[in-house]
């Protein structure tokens, strides 16, 4: 009974995420290019053909930008709410517009259950991915951890959890003060400290793999995160989800219990920094 999970980029160059159980899948976000979504899934071992609907939480370019070309190519259908199509400014067949609403909507053996979020953006969604027992979030651009968030964080047995600025980098960086208002203002990042605070506090027993994503280039490091949430830890499979270059596939499996990575799968204390450089 388990779900294998994986990042193939994420970051403000773009945000992709894969989660499948085996012999189908779904994408969250295409934020990359389709050539590239391609060769990093190849990296890894996952098929492009398992792939069988593309889920989107918002309108934002690094969240959309390599979703005509993949849509298309693959005749993949697209789960994008109405205000987010019509803010997007894409030219999408309509064949492969599928339109939802926060309703559970099921692909093949997989359930996908969108719910709404504090980002500045037309109509935005996070996600919880449910397959064999087993349930993903994917928590990022998310403004705060609002009752929704932590509602469906305490279900997670695996999380792709925002964890975007360090406080105190943001406020002493370069970003103009309207900037830093809008990331920190409640409708757009989440911080570490923010992160860590919903971890800590909500973490269900059977939570096994935190992927910390979303980093900012400017105001964030992966060390720094890492360091952060490494005393809370315990075995938990904690990572940073790179902005470079795909993660490993982590099996993610039912059981309340701390469970081991996969052979592909590198243990808390062995994280490589090289994979964020």
């Amino acid at each position: 009974m388990s779900l294998f999970i994986a990042s193939l980029n994420s970051g403000s160059n773009g945000n992709c995420y894969y989660i499948g159980n085996g012999s189908e899948a779904v994408l969250v976000d295409a934020g990359i290019s389709c050539r590239e979504t391609e060769r990093r899934m190849a990296n890894l071992g996952l098929a492009m053909e398992q792939v069988k609907a593309i889920f989107i939480s918002h309108e934002h370019t690094d969240h959309i930008s390599g979703l005509p070309m993949l849509s298309k190519k693959y005749q993949l259908p697209v789960y994008i709410s109405a205000a987010t199509l019509g803010n997007s400014r894409m030219n999408l067949p309509q064949e492969l517009v599928r339109d939802f609403t926060a309703e559970a909507i099921n692909i093949s053996a997989l359930c996908v259950t969108p719910f709404t979020k504090l980002h500045d953006a037309a109509d935005p969604y996070s996600f919880i991915i449910e397959g064999n027992g087993v349930k993903i979030g994917v928590l990022t651009d998310i403004g705060k951890a609002c009752k929704k968030v932590v509602h469906y964080f305490k279900q997670c047995h695996a999380v792709f959890l925002e964890s975007n600025y360090d406080e105190q980098m943001l406020e002493e960086g370069n970003y103009p003060r309207h900037l830093q208002n809008r990331i920190r203002g409640g409708k757009g990042h989440l911080s570490n400290n923010e992160a860590l605070e919903l971890f800590a506090m909500n973490r269900a027993p059977h939570l096994s793999h935190l992927l910390l994503s979303h980093l900012s280039q400017s105001n964030n490091r992966p060390e720094l995160v890492l360091d952060l949430f490494r005393p809370f830890a315990d075995e938990l499979t904690i990572a940073v989800a790179s902005r470079y270059k795909e993660s490993p596939v982590y099996h993610v499996q039912q059981t309340a219990e701390k469970i081991s990575a996969n052979k592909n799968v590198l243990p808390f204390r062995a994280v490589q920094y090289s994979l964020f450089e």
